[in-house]
């Protein structure tokens, strides 16, 4: 301090304590001094001094008062940065603190007003926890309501700090004020703890018996919050918690529950139907005893629908649409697989359908949610027609949103209501034309859901269209989806390799790794397509050497039917001219590209090693195979071997010249890899292939040895027995002994003893596991040599709306049993159970032992790699007897 006031004591000696003591001295003598570390306001003691000819009186410092929620609020938005505006809020944190301190009743409620404010914005504010207790318990109406705001905003059920205020609660939930207790059943509400609405659960009752509607709506509220604060503090499945913690709360509550559906008051009705969803999702027993009340819920949404113009409920013409939207979700829940209840509510939901307006977003809002509830109870099937088109005129509507949820609505429903969906498809296809990706990827995958066999010729028109203009993200989703729908519902041969090949040249970059072989096993099965294929093909590869798939495919073609090429044989369409050299010259063209890849280059130097034995040129073709052979170490290792075991040996070396033409000869009709299962009909172009119907002997996986001991922890002992691999077949003596020892261990046998026998019948089908949209479904069949082999064919299918990929399956079994597994029929689940990928397993059973499995999942889903374990015991008797 610098300054010292001294008063003079002639005058004020004598009369100075009265003066002082009655306040005169602070209301005439109003002393101001500096501080050089802060400013402050000090005022006279009644402490004195005297001295010979001064009385000094000595000052006590007092902290100014602090600035209002205004003011701060003002000054915080002038900040001009980030760190501006933090070093405003730890001054003003750091006064609030000090005020704290010194226990300053008259600006607490300012000061804790403040701190609200500053957590809202994202500061640390829990230091004024135990002021918020003490408003609370304040006699002021202001102190009361910042109080319980604080406690609603820095407390929660996880603090034993909350558990200091339940007394407080509960002197005012019995308070004279409505406000007050309205407070009181709030706070109670949003953070109330399970210990806390035990305890209070006795007021609330009384409240909601009393004939305030301020008080019963707030009360079933709070009661609604009792429901769900089990949820939030135990953090587990809010029916077992309540049966096991809290039983009492709804047998207490029932019968005003009931009660409250007789309100006038729509604030009352609002609230006691969302207590009764509440209740009804979380105990089947308040679910089953709720659905008595369906018809007094449908004279309620009666009387909104037919009541005239209300203004204290209407919203854009519409009497309470949040009242509407509330009781249809709770009929929902009423009439989900239940009759009676389900045709109780179908005439309300027609009235509703068919009276509500849908030129205002409310409107729409309420048949959304009508929509919802007929998809979901057992309705009849004309109104489900009705729920349907009314997602189609949905999707005229120029609200994105609406259109989206339209979209989203549709694709759900279309597996059970799959012709009404249909009448609204040229309606699906215009939004894929629309300008935002999420409505386009909507309209793109219920496209992909309404492709049938006798659309099929449209939609892919319509899909390819959209191939070639949509952006690089949808590409490879429709590309795949594409090639699943052309497979499934193909009319011809032709049309389906015209449609794969126009893929490939639209979006050959983004097709999945396996698109290259499916289609050179179309293209080798369909025999009669051969010479137009290859015209077809050598023309695109004139056109464009970029796309690395189209590429590949195409020198395959040429290295197998070159010869067709060249000779002009082409019936389908007008023959070209072609010579030799030309196509040699685009082969060569393609190992001195920059665009070919590794793999193109195995694929081209392979084609010209085949045409060896299909053209005259072998002179010029040695050349480019002896030029070209040498930089095959830039290959992968597999196709280096391949290359130098079926490309340069057999033309640098003359023993090998009378075996090159059954080498290099066209490659054999290729078996679909999807017969996999004994029970599953392979389907090609929309037809039964017979030969799929024939048993089949399947290779078997060929599994590392660090996979298989991977495997021996899966049931968690030293009882289990890894994968056993399949022995090599024994091959039958021919004259072609070198031609085989070229091709290893490959059977040319015709005739095989049949696999299975037909016993399917027999033996039930289970589901084996069913968990994030992926099932796996067992089926089972006996062995003809051994009957204590056990034959499973696993059918994984994929209900979610993205595809699973790298899909792999791997089980063990104790030490008693043997298990063989043969190979999968694919490594990708196609989504929404439009495929299945199918697995054949052979368990060995020699003592009859019930059968128990442990199983190990792996996959990618939505970019993220998945992994899980499940045991299976619940194997059919027939299984395993």
């Amino acid at each position: 301090m610098c300054v010292t006031p001294l008063l003079s004591h002639s005058p004020w000696k004598s009369d100075l304590p009265n003066r002082v003591k009655s306040g005169e001295v602070t209301k005439l003598h109003t002393f101001a001094f500096a501080s050089e570390e802060a400013g402050r306001f000090v005022s006279p003691s009644v402490s004195k001094r005297e001295d010979s000819n001064f009385l000094l009186v000595s000052l006590r410092v007092r902290m100014p008062a602090p600035i209002r929620l205004r003011e701060l609020i003002r000054t915080i938005r002038t900040a001009r940065t980030q760190a501006e505006e933090r070093e405003m809020i730890q001054k003003e944190c750091a006064a609030i603190r000090s005020s704290f301190r010194e226990e300053d009743n008259t600006y607490r409620c300012r000061n804790v007003a403040k701190l609200l404010y500053m957590h809202m914005l994202g500061y640390p504010a829990h230091f004024g926890q135990l002021e918020c207790l003490k408003l609370i318990a304040s006699q002021k109406f202001t102190d009361k309501r910042i109080g319980y705001l604080g406690a609603m905003l820095l407390l929660d059920e996880r603090q034993d700090v909350h558990l200091l205020m339940t007394n407080c609660i509960k002197n005012d939930l019995n308070h004279s004020t409505q406000y007050v207790q309205g407070l009181a059943l709030c706070t109670l509400g949003c953070m109330g703890s399970s210990e806390m609405c035990r305890d209070l659960a006795g007021e609330v009752e009384k409240l909601l018996k009393t004939s305030n509607s301020y008080l019963r709506k707030k009360g079933a509220f709070v009661f609604r919050d009792f429901v769900l604060s089990v949820r939030f503090c135990f953090g587990a499945s809010p029916l077992s918690l309540l049966a096991r913690k809290v039983p009492e709360l709804m047998e207490m509550f029932l019968p005003a529950t009931k009660n409250l559906l007789s309100e006038k008051n729509h604030g009352v009705l609002h609230t006691s139907v969302v207590l009764l969803t509440e209740m009804c999702e979380r105990s089947p027993d308040m679910l089953s005893h709720f659905r008595k009340l369906v018809p007094q819920l449908v004279r309620i949404l009666k009387n909104l629908i037919m009541s005239g113009y209300s203004p204290e409920h209407d919203v854009s013409g519409i009497s309470d649409p949040f009242l509407q939207v509330r009781i249809l979700r709770l009929l929902r829940i009423l009439g989900r697989s239940d009759d009676d209840s389900s045709e109780a509510m179908n005439d309300i939901l027609a009235q509703v359908a068919t009276n509500t307006e849908t030129s205002k977003n409310v409107g729409n809002a309420i048949l959304y949610e009508t929509v919802l509830t007929i998809m979901d109870i057992k309705s009849e099937s004309g109104l489900r027609v009705l729920a349907i088109n009314i997602l189609g005129r949905f999707l005229l509507n120029n609200d994105k949103n609406i259109r989206y949820v339209a979209l989203t609505s549709l694709l759900k429903t279309v597996q059970t209501d799959h012709n009404a969906v249909q009448r609204h498809r040229s309606t699906i296809v215009d939004c894929l034309k629309d300008l935002d990706v999420s409505i386009k990827r909507r309209a793109m995958e219920l496209s992909f859901a309404l492709v049938n066999g006798n659309n099929i010729r449209g939609m892919m028109k319509e899909l390819l269209y959209f191939l070639d203009s949509c952006d690089p993200e949808f590409k490879a989703d429709c590309a795949s989806g594409v090639f699943l729908a052309a497979e499934k519902y193909a009319p011809s041969k032709r049309w389906h390799i015209d449609t794969i090949m126009r893929v490939l040249t639209t979006a050959g970059s983004y097709v999945r790794d396996d698109s290259v072989p499916n289609l050179i096993q179309l293209i080798t099965n369909s025999v009669e397509m051969h010479a137009y294929t290859v015209q077809r093909l050598y023309k695109a590869l004139l056109d464009d050497i970029s796309q690395q798939p189209l590429v590949q495919v195409s020198s395959w073609c040429i290295g197998e039917y070159g010869d067709l090429l060249v000779s002009g044989q082409c019936e389908e369409e007008e023959p070209i001219q072609v010579t030799e050299d030309e196509v040699l010259d685009v082969l060569e063209g393609l190992l001195v590209s920059n665009l070919s890849s590794a793999v193109t280059r195995g694929y081209a130097l392979t084609a010209i090693m085949k045409l060896s034995t299909r053209f005259s040129s072998i002179n010029r073709i040695k050349k480019v195979v002896s030029i070209y052979g040498s930089s095959i170490s830039v290959f992968p290792v597999e196709l280096q071997q391949r290359v130098r075991g079926v490309c340069l040996r057999p033309l640098q070396r003359r023993w090998y010249d009378h075996m090159r033409p059954a080498l290099l000869e066209r490659m054999p009709v290729m078996e679909k890899s999807a017969t996999n299962g004994p029970t599953e009909i392979a389907q090609t172009n929309g037809e039964a292939e017979p030969s799929a119907l024939e048993p089949k002997n399947l290779p078997a996986v060929t599994q590392p040895a660090s996979q298989a001991n991977d495997l021996l922890d899966l049931l968690g002992g030293n009882d289990v027995v890894p994968v056993i691999q399949t022995a090599p077949l024994t091959k039958p003596a021919s004259a072609g002994g070198e031609l085989l020892d070229l091709l290893g261990d490959l059977s040319i046998s015709l005739t095989a003893p049949p696999l299975f026998n037909d016993i399917t019948a027999a033996i039930p089908p289970m589901t084996a596991y069913n968990k994030n949209g992926l099932k796996i479904e067992f089926t089972f069949e006996r062995a003809n040599p051994n009957p204590n082999v056990a034959v499973i064919t696993i059918h994984a299918s994929n209900g979610t709306e993205a595809e699973m990929t790298d899909f792999v399956f791997q089980a063990a079994v104790p030490k008693t049993f043997q298990l063989q597994l043969l190979s999968p029929s694919s490594n990708i689940i196609p989504p929404l159970n439009q495929g299945t990928v199918t697995q054949v397993i052979k368990v060995l059973n020699p003592q009859k032992q019930q059968l128990r499995m442990r199983v190990k999942l792996t996959y990618n889903h939505k970019g993220s790699s998945v992994q899980d374990l499940s045991e299976v015991n619940n194997f059919p008797p027939q299984s395993w007897q």
